[in-house]
């Protein structure tokens, strides 16, 4: 009933962009907290990014990731974006789409609700 799609990983050469779309359905979306985690061979589950339900300016972002990378919500289309820019080879991993009832968290295990994963490699 509950669920989150995802889509847009691939193959990038460094300094290139990607797009992952995060498609939710069966929950009330805007009250979700939503999120991206990535998780890299050898590597912890690593926060990534959060927005809050309205979209109106509660971001999160990861030291690694500020200012290349992108979150925001369309709730009219169930949908979180991450926009990826300036990619490196340290950010391939899976990349995963996940949500919470209420404010952010950047610990995994406070997110209720998850994507299946998609696929990031960046090549140098």
């Amino acid at each position: 009933q509950v669920q989150l799609v995802e889509s847009g990983g691939g193959w990038v050469q460094a300094g290139g962009s990607l797009r992952l779309s995060c498609a939710a359905s069966g929950l009330t979306f805007d009250l979700y907290t939503m999120a991206w985690f990535r998780w890299g061979a050898g590597k912890e589950r690593e926060f990534v990014a959060a927005i809050s339900g309205s979209g109106s300016g509660a971001f999160h972002y990861a030291d690694s990731v500020k200012g290349r990378f992108t979150i925001s919500r369309d709730n009219a289309k169930n949908t979180v974006l991450l926009q990826m820019d300036s990619l490196k080879p340290e950010d391939t991993a899976v990349y995963y789409c996940a949500g919470r009832i209420g404010s952010g968290a950047v610990f995994w295990a406070a997110y209720d609700v998850w994507g299946q994963g998609t696929h990031v490699t960046v090549s140098s």
